[in-house]
């Protein structure tokens, strides 16, 4: 790419997705998590160089790194404070990987069903299912993976809604590249970044028709929870789909115009952390809007949490406020499904 072409991308061009995946990374850089190297190599995967020049720039740390520069922070150790960050481009584990909440579900649980399934949108999409095994009746969810796509934190995720008492699918939506684990960290953070929004909302529907016609699924109607990026998709998918009865995003970012969301039928609950303040930013416009149109919404923020506090493999987990967000999340479904 020329140097005149790297100067001429603006914000603007860049997708909504990618500006907030790419947010995200200088985020991660200038709270410690990572290094500038690795920070600049994601932010051009995700956003192409000139995106990423843009991208820095607009963040105010283009040329000078902040005043207590960060460092790469290996899988063992962590800045004072924090907990270990995963590997980056580490493949995922077959229990997940670091995982130190008090909710993690065991794979090999003697009380659920769990493995991988394939379903029909335009194209094959891969996903896990996971199911209580005794026999009876329950709700369907639907499970949105963050920007790292389909991780062993997910499937644990759905795993712990099996538990629970329902039957959950967590879709994966790098699918149309082949699947998570076909790509690094980097790469995944870019593909979905680089994707159309319609077609995750064609996948996630068609993954809410597969998960209506498996055995023992109440019919008719689903919940859907996602985190990060796919909390922004929770939000999205309830208000395309109006088989969707529930939705509990976690710190996603809200979808515009407001009216892809408020024109849902489905019951939200949205969960915050208190310092995610490139997200919270939003909260005020969508719950007058959700408002103004008559919609069931509500929102928790949980004090003294960071983004992505839920994920008890990554670095910002907040045991706690994941605890009790999740405890808000079950009685949701519960009261809704």
């Amino acid at each position: 790419m020329s140097n005149r072409a790297r100067r001429s991308t603006r914000i603007e061009d860049l997708t909504p997705m990618q500006v907030y995946v790419g947010e995200e990374t200088i985020e991660d850089y200038v709270d410690g998590y990572i290094s500038r190297r690795k920070m600049i190599a994601r932010l051009i995967t995700v956003c192409g160089v000139g995106g990423a020049s843009a991208l820095m720039t607009a963040c105010g740390v283009a040329q000078a790194p902040p005043t207590v520069a960060p460092t790469a922070v290996p899988p063992t150790a962590a800045p004072t404070g924090k907990p270990a960050a995963p590997a980056a481009t580490a493949a995922p584990a077959a229990t997940p990987s670091g995982a130190r909440g008090p909710l993690t579900v065991a794979a090999n649980d003697p009380d659920i069903i769990g493995g991988p399934v394939t379903f029909k949108s335009d194209v094959d999409v891969l996903g896990y299912l996971a199911r209580p095994k005794k026999e009876g009746t329950y709700p369907g969810v639907l499970v949105i993976h963050e920007n790292r796509g389909l991780q062993e934190h997910i499937k644990d995720v759905a795993r712990r809604l099996a538990k629970a008492g329902f039957i959950a699918l967590a879709p994966d939506l790098v699918s149309r590249s082949g699947g998570t684990d076909k790509s690094t960290f980097d790469q995944v953070a870019g593909i979905l970044a680089a994707a159309k929004p319609e077609d995750h909302v064609k996948d996630l529907s068609a993954g809410i028709d597969f998960l209506l016609t498996q055995a023992g699924v109440k019919a008719g109607k689903v919940g859907v929870v996602g985190f990060c990026f796919g909390g922004g998709l929770t939000l999205r998918i309830a208000g395309a789909n109006a088989k969707v009865a529930a939705a509990v995003p976690y710190y996603g970012p809200i979808p515009t115009p407001l009216t892809l969301v408020t024109s849902t039928s489905a019951a939200i609950l949205a969960h915050y952390g208190g310092n995610d303040t490139r997200i919270n930013a939003g909260i005020p416009d969508l719950a007058k809007a959700m408002k103004d149109a008559g919609k069931t919404y509500e929102s928790h923020i949980w004090e003294g949490a960071d983004h992505a506090f839920q994920n008890d493999t990554g670095a910002r987990f907040h045991e706690s406020a994941s605890v009790g967000a999740w405890r808000e999340t079950l009685a949701w479904f519960g009261r809704y499904l």
